[in-house]
């Protein structure tokens, strides 16, 4: 369908990108720097400084770096990992499929990880706790680590969604043992394919996941263990290292757009819209998605999209209630109404006033709001 306002406008981005990019892939490719090469350490190298991280180690995609952390963390049956399943299967499905059970908490108003929660379900086996910063705003961590401490456990961020988002000053993904990225094209920082990245502060970690990406090998031909092939191609990693540069200013531009469907949007009856930008001393939230609640969803989707308004509805079905799991036996209330009454409407750093002012107009004249 041709929309009139894109969820994600791919080609106005590449318009508005082509003439810096495509240097940067000639280059890339005619220099021969096709895989583990110096686009590649530079990327990390810069992803880390922006991030406040000691290290990152760049992967072929966030799932992969989830099951490179689950290896590491050699986590097993017997042992469970708890987080939320208002997320993609991606987060938990790594651990999963190395024999782990998920356990999971229910979300709060913020559509994140109800942290109060967390001591009611932790255990002697639980071995990880992951909170998931959804749409670009961080859960609050505090009591994650307070909990996490208490048993033992260890802490990996799913900040798929929320780099350069701060909480007290403090950057989302800083907070555990390591955190996981998606660069997939979607995102606020994305590549032209899969894409991702673990940060962290360990040291011993970093290298260890460079030789778990890269076969075990360490050096050009010794091996110090079995492991896969989830390397961050390096064509990938100079596009990311161009568009890293650009991050500020398109976070900068996202949050101007949430300030702009804030100002268009409050006040609607029957309609909740995200903490804005400017509400919440704490937090920068980086925006992501621009997730709004009605209890009319199916039918506010219908209506943006026949007025030529590409949305995003996620998730539509928990993962407790995917019939192919078996995980139904899970009670999540707060979960189960956010997915029959949450989407998310277009968000993007190229997105112009006026399309933000024609979705807003489009979702009053729904409501039947002046």
């Amino acid at each position: 369908m041709d929309w009139r306002v894109r969820f994600v406008d791919y080609p106005e981005q590449w318009r508005r990108q082509r003439a810096a990019l495509l240097p940067v892939i000639e280059k890339t490719i005619a220099d021969g720097d096709l895989m583990l090469r110096q686009q590649l350490r530079d990327f990390e190298t810069d992803l880390a400084r922006f991030n406040g991280s000691a290290r990152a180690v760049g992967v072929s995609n966030c799932t992969d770096g989830l099951r490179l952390l689950a290896h590491h963390l050699d986590v097993g049956p017997g042992d469970e990992v708890v987080t939320v399943a208002h997320t993609f299967i991606a987060t938990v499905s790594p651990f999963v499929l190395r024999g782990a059970t998920p356990v999971f908490v229910d979300i709060g108003d913020d559509h994140l990880m109800e942290t109060g929660a967390l001591a009611e379900v932790v255990n002697e086996r639980t071995r990880v706790i992951i909170p998931v910063h959804l749409n670009g705003r961080t859960v609050d961590m505090a009591e994650v680590v307070k909990v996490a401490e208490h048993v033992g456990a260890a802490v990996i961020e799913d900040a798929a969604q929320a780099l350069g988002a701060t909480l007290d000053g403090q950057t989302a993904g800083t907070f555990g043992l390591a955190s996981t990225y998606s660069f997939y094209p979607a995102k606020m920082l994305g590549a032209l394919g899969d894409a991702g990245a673990v940060l962290t502060d360990d040291q011993e970690l970093a290298d260890r996941l460079l030789s778990l990406r890269d076969h075990g090998r360490v050096g050009k031909s010794d091996i110090d263990g079995w492991g896969y092939n989830c390397r961050l191609d390096n064509l990938q990693a100079a596009i990311l290292g161009w568009r890293l540069r650009q991050l500020p200013a398109w976070i900068n531009r996202r949050r101007e757009v949430a300030r702009r469907y804030d100002e268009r949007l409050r006040g609607i009856d029957g309609l909740e819209i995200p903490v804005g930008p400017d509400a919440d001393d704490r937090r920068q939230d980086v925006f992501q998605n621009y997730p709004v609640t009605t209890d009319r969803r199916d039918a506010l989707a219908e209506h943006l999209r026949a007025d030529g308004i590409e949305i995003l509805i996620s998730w539509p079905v928990p993962l407790h209630h995917q019939r192919g799991l078996g995980l139904d036996h899970w009670r999540l209330p707060r979960t189960e109404r956010l997915c029959e009454r949450v989407l998310s409407l277009p968000m993007h750093a190229e997105l112009e006033d006026v399309h933000v002012d024609e979705v807003a107009a489009s979702v009053r004249r729904f409501f039947g709001a002046k």
